[in-house]
């Protein structure tokens, strides 16, 4: 009895022990879960956020030291996201313009392509012409908060393919002529108004132009990198039709620039002007992107450059009437491939002209705001540079802007073009006989163009 009692009690213990170990187990184990799934549920109803996608890449798409679009960006973004809770903006770093085109190609072969991205010049028809862009035509002409006369309309314009417009301007960039002020008034001679003319530059190039040791070999010269076809474009010529199916290098338009090219050319006598020329203080003008003005001009860029004379920048010359000068664009698109359409748009928008992202351009990067107004109710502080005296002023800048003249982006615009400069130079140089030579040209680059 006492045997069978005691393994009796044996077992109603061990069967306690094994009931309390049960409770303390369930005590914490069963909250734990309750506590895992309720954060489960919570997680899984939680509204996840919008990401969209930015292409963009790092330094400035102008070829100038101290561009930085991340500050661009980062201005947006926060802007952006501001105005859109749950919406979070991304992009990848660390991408260079010289990489920039091949890292998007792989991104949309491999299907994975930002949202929203930027477009370099020479990218814009491949894609465009592809399918690869969103057409804004339609968005555009639904959302009231948008008009396309707020662009500067060759920035705008340059963004149109096929009619539709395709991708907007986010900065842009034009051509202005540097005089070297130091060398003209060794000479005596006023800075050039700012609506010169072709005649006004002739003279003054006439005038510098010498052999200023006697040594008998010229050394002092009028300009240097300026060509036919900032020439043509002063006066407003088109080089092609706009479908790139033909050209007009047998224009009087063309004519005249080219024969101004060759007075130009004919002072030196035959002997080259060079970039040391220039650098050295001996020249009196050269065509710079007003990147290179903001880059070069202000401190400690100035140091590294152009230290030995004193220069600025004004409008490029023109033949009489209005003024025309080349204008880069930077365009942005959005991917037909994205499913963030509404927000992509409202992206795009914001970028392209919102107040914050378009003077941001001027407070991050060497460009100009493609957005009109931005410019023009600017300090000339902000626009040129802390302590930079310019004889441009906002106004005058802005006023480029509005009349410049892009480039056309078809298919075999460079190829023409380079045949072009090619015989042209020989022209100038006086290699080939001036006459008929531009209807020879035209006839040649026409059948280049329709093969």
């Amino acid at each position: 009895m006492n045997q069978e009692n005691g393994t009796e009690n044996t077992h109603m213990t061990q069967a306690n022990g094994q009931d309390a170990r049960g409770n303390r187990w369930r005590v914490f184990f069963v909250p734990f879960v309750m506590f895992l799934c309720a954060a489960l549920l919570c997680a899984v109803l939680k509204p996840q956020p919008h990401v969209l996608r930015v292409g963009i890449f790092a330094g400035s798409p102008w070829g100038v030291p101290g561009g930085d679009l991340y500050g661009l960006m980062d201005d947006t973004i926060a802007a952006f996201e501001a105005e859109h809770p749950g919406v979070q903006v991304t992009y990848v770093s660390g991408i260079s313009r010289d990489d920039y085109s091949e890292w998007l190609a792989e991104r949309f072969l491999a299907g994975d392509e930002p949202d929203v991205f930027l477009l370099l010049p020479e990218d814009f028809e491949l894609y465009a012409g592809q399918g690869a862009l969103l057409p804004l035509d339609a968005r555009a002409q639904k959302d009231a908060a948008f008009d396309a006369e707020a662009f500067y309309p060759a920035a705008y314009d340059y963004g149109v393919y096929g009619g539709e417009s395709m991708a907007l301007p986010v900065e842009c960039m034009t051509t202005l002529m540097f005089v070297n002020k130091t060398l003209l008034a060794a000479d005596g001679i006023a800075m050039p108004a700012n609506d010169w003319t072709f005649e006004d530059f002739y003279r003054i190039a006439a005038a510098v132009t010498r052999d200023a040791d006697g040594d008998g070999v010229l050394d002092r010269f009028g300009a240097y990198d300026y060509g036919w076809q900032l020439a043509a474009t002063a006066g407003g010529a088109p080089l092609f039709r706009a479908d790139g199916r033909a050209s007009y290098f047998a224009s009087q338009d063309v004519e005249q620039a080219v024969r101004f090219c060759m007075r130009l050319a004919a002072l030196t006598q035959g002997r080259q002007v060079t970039p040391r020329d220039f650098d050295l203080g001996r020249v009196a003008f050269r065509p710079f992107t007003f990147a290179e003005y903001r880059a070069y001009r202000p401190y400690p860029w100035r140091i590294k450059k152009y230290t030995t004379f004193e220069w600025d920048c004004i409008p490029l010359p023109r033949p009489g009437g209005e003024a025309h000068a080349p204008l880069g664009v930077l365009l942005m698109g959005v991917s037909a491939r994205t499913h963030e359409q509404a927000l992509a748009w409202d992206f795009l928008k914001t970028i392209t002209t919102s107040d914050v992202a378009q003077s941001a351009v001027l407070a991050h990067t060497q460009g100009l705001p493609a957005r009109r107004g931005i410019i023009e109710n600017a300090d000339a502080a902000t626009v040129f540079g802390e302590g930079v005296t310019a004889s441009l002023t906002p106004a005058l800048l802005g006023r480029t802007l509005e009349t410049a003249k892009t480039a056309p982006t078809f298919a075999r615009h460079d190829g023409a073009l380079l045949l072009a400069d090619t015989e042209i130079a020989k022209i100038v140089s006086g290699t080939v006989p001036f006459d008929n030579a531009l209807n020879k040209l035209q006839k040649e680059i026409n059948a280049y163009l329709q093969k």
